[in-house]
């Protein structure tokens, strides 16, 4: 599980909303200013989440947000690798279905991108069936 520690903004509807705590080992860096994962830490921490809990919280509680690394790895196989190789499938078809046309380059590269374009397209509209549901999803684990 990766774990991170977090702070409650709000509660509606039973889901709890949390934002990033401060980042300690960012406090005390030299290399704060062209450091890249303060930039990025700076932007991120201030946008609120939605997390599961089943733990009472309230506004102001610092929690562990973890998420599972297995989830973690089968969402970016699913997001990343999938449209990519219907990219190279889709204009390995192309390149061999019209081996001898004279804009073979262009068909090809269409070809490409249209099977890139419905791979996504799969993924949005599938996302609901429970085979496919592999999005990762953080948790409360624990009050601190």
């Amino acid at each position: 599980m990766i774990e991170e520690l977090a702070v409650v903004v709000k509660i509606e509807n039973h889901q709890v909303w949390v934002e990033a705590g401060p980042n300690s080992a960012c406090g005390g860096c030299q290399q704060k200013t062209s450091c890249t994962t303060n930039a990025i830490g700076s932007v991120l921490k201030k946008k609120s989440v939605p997390v599961d809990s089943d733990i009472q919280l309230k506004t102001g509680d610092q929690v562990m947000v973890a998420i599972d690394e297995n989830l973690l790895l089968r969402a970016s196989m699913l997001l990343y690798l999938l449209p990519l190789m219907g990219l190279f499938l889709g204009a390995g078809i192309a390149e061999w279905w019209l081996d001898d046309n004279p804009n073979q380059e262009l068909w090809v590269a269409g070809s490409a991108l249209l099977s890139f374009l419905f791979i996504l397209w799969l993924i949005n509209k599938t996302q609901s069936l429970l085979i496919l549901n592999y999005y990762a999803r953080p948790v409360v684990v624990k009050k601190v």
